[in-house]
């Protein structure tokens, strides 16, 4: 079972020691898409509602 780390050093044992196998089998992403949060969980950027919408 896992749980969240309750100091700093639990963290950097996580990241530094199983982040590495997840990538190696594939589970963990070693880059991302984008420089955004939305970037990287595939999420479109939503219609502005208060730009001035074009009329032709």
């Amino acid at each position: 079972m896992l749980v969240a780390p309750s100091y700093p050093r639990d963290l950097e044992n996580f990241v530094d020691k199983v982040v590495p196998i997840l990538q190696d089998r594939g589970l963990f992403r070693r880059e991302y898409e984008g420089s955004t949060l939305r970037d990287h969980l595939g999420l479109k950027k939503p219609v502005n509602r208060f730009a001035k919408l074009e009329t032709k």
